[in-house]
């Protein structure tokens, strides 16, 4: 039994989320202590243990702790099952949580799987749907598996709602990644999604990030979204190059002004732009986990070359290593460049 201290780094829902995965691939037990210790709420959230009872299933586990606010569960997987599965949250919980859960799991798994998440699908503080479907499946699929993203609704804080499905083909043994250089720039997009909102919101946000980032006005687009159940405004830029396709996001609230919710996603594009590196801070905390699992099979992982490391990528680099016998090297080369290697522990 592996016992994870959930108050470590910066005690999040991520070394959750990371230990179950990890015990699902690995099948070992877990236990999980001081849950989100550090967080204003601690303890299980809504999407968390939905989260929770997601891998349980998908693991046939025996589970103790599974309950809102349980600062402390035990998670002990027994059968790793593909198949065809439903997960609704009930609340605008982030589902791309959840599917960052389980999916690791299933890219590994004996057979393909589909996977129908219901909830939020564009969050604040949780990568949005276009984030893991433009920046990291790619990715993925060049470590062999296949993971097919269709967004069928939606579904923006507070009202949630949304509806996406997603299915997976498992590669079995993982390959190999090297991100070193993101090679020249191919394309460059911003697009600002508006439901039950004036078109007006979404028009300003483009035209900021568009004149401060000196590009044409050919590259913004409005898309007012009509089947949301609530009101919702995601603005979305994409950054795309020859060996990686990067995705920067800002969400609108109310009394937050256009420009400033432009604002935040310029300065996330002008701070990867200037790192001239090919991986951005969330993606490089998304690489980990199946870089690490293809090393522990002896077959994979890789290297990549990023800015500098988020309080979030450095737990997660530690609780990948108490589950799986890997070599992981962190080279600080500059104050916001860094190479990850992630290795076979054989590797010399």
């Amino acid at each position: 039994m592996i016992t994870i201290d959930g108050s470590q780094g910066e005690g999040g829902g991520q070394i959750v989320r990371s230990s179950l995965a990890l015990s699902l691939v690995t099948g070992q037990p877990v236990t999980i202590e001081n849950v989100r210790a550090k967080r204003s709420r601690p303890g299980l959230m809504r999407q968390h243990l939905t989260a929770f009872q997601a891998a349980a299933e998908i693991g046939k586990a025996v589970v103790e702790g599974d309950a809102i606010g349980s600062s402390k569960v035990m998670f002990h997987p027994h059968e790793l099952s593909a198949g065809e599965y439903n997960f609704n949250i009930g609340t605008a919980g982030s589902t791309m949580l959840v599917l960052q859960t389980v999916l690791p799991a299933l890219m590994v798994a004996d057979g393909p799987s589909q996977v129908i998440l219901e909830g939020g699908t564009h969050n604040p503080f949780a990568p949005p749907f276009d984030f893991l479907q433009k920046a990291y499946a790619p990715l993925v699929a060049r470590l062999s598996p296949k993971i097919e993203m269709t967004l069928e609704r939606p579904g923006f804080y507070p009202a949630g709602g949304g509806r996406a499905i997603v299915s997976i083909e498992p590669a079995g043994q993982l390959k190999t990644i090297s991100l070193l250089d993101r090679g020249s720039l191919s394309r460059r997009s911003v697009r600002a999604l508006v439901s039950n909102l004036p078109a007006h919101i979404g028009e300003r946000e483009c035209r900021r990030v568009i004149n401060k980032c000196n590009w044409g006005q050919e590259s913004g687009t409005v898309e007012e979204v009509t089947n949301a159940r609530g009101p919702g405004n995601a603005l979305i830029v994409e950054i795309e190059s020859q060996h990686v396709t990067e995705v920067f996001t800002s969400f609108g609230e109310k009394g937050r002004p256009a420009e400033a919710v432009a604002e935040k996603c310029v300065k996330q594009v002008r701070r990867y732009l200037k790192g001239d590196v090919p991986v951005g801070e969330y993606l490089a905390d998304q690489l980990i986990l199946p870089l690490a699992i293809g090393a522990g099979q002896g077959t994979g992982g890789g290297r990549f070359r990023t800015l500098s490391l988020s309080p979030h990528s450095t737990t997660h680099l530690d609780v990948v290593q108490r589950f799986l016998d890997i070599q992981v090297e962190v080279e600080e080369k500059d104050r916001d460049e860094t190479i990850v290697s992630i290795q076979p522990a054989t590797t010399k």
